[in-house]
């Protein structure tokens, strides 16, 4: 193998390093931006259950009639 040759290895070698330095830190923030999406469904399903919990108490209630030409 030549001089060039294990140069040419040490770049690449080193270059994998750095890439699967930066994988791992790209798969950390999507596992935390995850648990961030996650708990902002939970505050909304909440948030939309509580919404429509107090539509239903204000709503007027109508009464069912028969209209008047019945």
């Amino acid at each position: 193998m030549s001089k060039d040759d294990a140069e040419r290895i040490i770049e690449l070698e080193r270059i994998v390093t750095e890439q699967d330095h930066v994988i791992e830190q790209l798969s950390s923030e999507i596992a935390e931006q995850w648990k961030v999406m996650e708990a902002m469904r939970k505050k909304l399903d909440a948030l939309t259950d509580r919404f429509l919990v107090l539509e239903e108490q204000t709503a007027p209630d109508i009464p069912v009639t028969k209209p008047p030409h019945w």
